[in-house]
């Protein structure tokens, strides 16, 4: 069964106010349990949300590519790191390395992803509800709140567990 990307895009959009403003005053309040409160929801979130299902970070955004990221991929490819470059990756307002497009060019059709073993940091770590010092990204948590229906689900019991 797919997610329901359009109903998903419409929840996250009209929460966005308020979830910015809610993540905002955690930011200052800053509790002492957020990490493990976090830890817990992103468990209990995930136990239930096929990433499969959903491919919508996949589809919508381009991680950041470091240089061990490029590195691997090519070697991966059996291509050399300028090639891998050239081919998928461009520089952005920032000065990073993202893909050229989206959906992202290694994302198939059934979700998977063609190099799932050796994708990128960003990819692995994405989308970041597990992290210690949750406290530093509550802006990127914020964004990611209309990407990922994990991100708004954790987002929004966070609210119940500190509204």
């Amino acid at each position: 069964m797919n997610m329901d990307l359009e109903k998903f895009k419409e929840e996250s959009q009209n929460k966005s106010k308020e979830n910015k403003a809610f993540l905002e005053k955690v930011r200052r309040r800053r509790p002492k349990n957020l990490d493990d409160v976090v830890h817990g929801l992103h468990e209990e979130s995930f136990d239930h949300i096929d990433c499969l299902t959903c491919a919508n970070c996949c589809k919508t955004t381009s991680p950041i590519v470091i240089d061990r990221d490029i590195d691997r991929i090519a070697k991966h490819l059996k291509m050399k790191p300028s090639e891998m470059i050239e081919q998928y990756l461009k520089l952005d307002d920032d000065g990073d390395y993202v893909f050229q497009e989206t959906p992202c060019p290694f994302l198939m059709a059934d979700n998977y992803c063609m190099i799932y073993e050796i994708r990128p940091r960003a990819c692995r770590e994405y989308p970041h509800t597990d992290r210690r010092r949750f406290h530093q990204i509550l802006k990127l948590t914020w964004r990611n709140t209309l990407v990922c229906p994990a991100v708004l689900e954790i987002v929004e019991r966070l609210k119940e567990e500190y509204g």
